[in-house]
């Protein structure tokens, strides 16, 4: 199964925001990049991602778990983008910076670290286990 990076910006939407969405989840809607478009259909149902808080904080702070694959989203005029669902499934013991993870080898070709802009990215195998070890789950 594939990976993910799901950034959002605390203000708009944090992880405690996610968390209180329990079981039932909510959409993630509002990705307006074709690029990101393409990643969001891709996803399939219990596909893993981090949800990381970009601007304010610049981490990872917890792992989501797709619920419901892609599907038009309701906040886009045009038509031509989607969303997919997403459930918390667990916070991290400690957020990983976005600090730590350009110094850290292995992840010196994340994304995250060299398309900053892209808010729905595919993380490797490699990238995850290691990622997931510095935020102690």
């Amino acid at each position: 199964m594939a990976k993910w990076l799901y950034k959002s910006e605390p203000s708009v939407w944090s992880w405690d925001q996610q968390v209180a969405q329990g079981a039932k989840g909510t959409h993630w809607n509002g990705v307006r990049n074709h690029v990101a478009k393409q990643n969001l259909m891709a996803m399939k149902i219990g596909e893993q991602g981090f949800f990381y808080h970009s601007n304010e904080g610049k981490a990872v702070v917890g792992i989501v778990e797709v619920i419901k694959e892609y599907y038009p989203d309701h906040t886009d005029e045009s038509g031509k983008f989607g969303m997919v669902d997403v459930k918390a499934v667990k916070p991290f013991k400690r957020p990983v910076t976005l600090d730590e993870i350009k110094k850290h080898p292995g992840l010196e070709k994340m994304i995250l670290v060299n398309n900053s802009r892209l808010s729905v990215q595919p993380v490797t195998e490699e990238e995850w286990e290691i990622v997931c070890k510095l935020g102690g789950v």
